[in-house]
């Protein structure tokens, strides 16, 4: 386990813990009550500090090297049942963005998601979650290809941003995101997008329009990330507390804004300290969202998605 630096407190009374537990093992002396009280104050430790998170400390959880990727959370909630689906069909395949078919709890499902790596090989693989503009056109031929055969859409959102690089633009980044968000509004089967890391700028906003948006708790949604927010407004990274603060990124900010549905909890510590109780709960979350759209007819539908999204930004003086 990689510990983050506010969870230094937690490191240090899990080896004292782990000590005791040796001492206990290798000699004759009773630990038992020593061990108990290290548990319980370290219980009541981890209790205090997951509770009372800054902005920017879950902006670190939400990076946790340890927690859950898109395709962790694919392969739980799918099993055997996903079919990878390759390529936009117009210049080639982008592994920042993975997408096929799946079956979650017995319904077709058409996945789509941002996927990072877990090394520096796979890191560079996968572009370190940024895609290019094949990435949003795939998933664009995917979610048309979803509408074509009556498949409800599951997003998955988990990156530091669309891929800025100058081969990029010169391929229509702008464009192409834009254009998912246009055709996503208008798409005639319901769309269900979790948060599950980060969801940074327009990279995310590209496959984030959906009839039921979550996010889980420990994630973030925002503009910009608070480092690039800092080095802008302060010309120093050194601000990035404050600016993840002012951002309002955070999913208790987001659902208080009416720009998600609602949050998804996870396991005190964050979602990789107990992923198979995460993985249940967001499957959990996705088909209650699923149940409420399915019998929806097609015009509801795209007048509901309109009408929540025309509704954001508004404000009263």
């Amino acid at each position: 386990m990689e510990y983050l630096d506010f969870e230094l407190p937690i490191k240090e009374l899990e080896e004292q813990l782990d000590k005791c537990l040796i001492i206990g093992q290798e000699s004759d002396v009773d630990v038992t009550n020593t061990c108990k009280q290290i548990n319980k104050k370290l219980e009541e430790t981890k209790r205090n500090i997951y509770k009372n998170l800054t902005a920017w400390q879950r902006v670190q959880l939400s990076r946790h090297p340890s927690r859950p990727y898109t395709m962790d959370h694919v392969r739980a909630l799918c099993g055997d049942t996903f079919l990878e689906l390759f390529g936009d069909r117009g210049f080639k395949d982008d592994k920042a963005m993975i997408g096929g078919l799946g079956k979650i709890d017995g319904q077709s499902f058409m996945i789509v998601g941002q996927q990072k790596g877990f090394n520096t090989k796979t890191r560079q693989f996968r572009n370190f979650g940024m895609a290019n503009p094949e990435g949003y056109r795939k998933a664009l031929r995917l979610m048309k290809m979803a509408e074509k055969f009556g498949i409800p859409v599951l997003t998955l959102i988990d990156t530091p941003g669309a891929y800025p690089g100058l081969e990029a633009e010169e391929r229509g980044q702008g464009e192409a995101i834009a254009r998912n968000i246009f055709e996503m509004i208008r798409l005639k089967v319901p769309i269900i997008t979790v948060i599950v890391g980060e969801g940074a700028s327009g990279g995310a906003l590209g496959i984030g329009v959906g009839d039921k948006v979550y996010m889980m708790e420990n994630t973030w949604y925002s503009v910009i990330s608070p480092e690039s927010c800092s080095s802008i407004l302060w010309k120093s990274w050194e601000y990035k507390e404050q600016a993840a603060e002012a951002l309002k990124l955070t999913s208790a900010d987001m659902k208080k804004q009416k720009l998600v549905d609602d949050i998804i909890p996870e396991p005190l510590g964050g979602a990789h300290y107990d992923r198979e109780t995460a993985f249940k709960t967001v499957e959990q979350y996705i088909m209650k969202g699923f149940n409420e759209l399915k019998d929806l007819s097609t015009e509801q539908l795209i007048a509901q998605r309109m009408d929540k999204y025309s509704k954001m930004g508004e404000y009263k003086e």
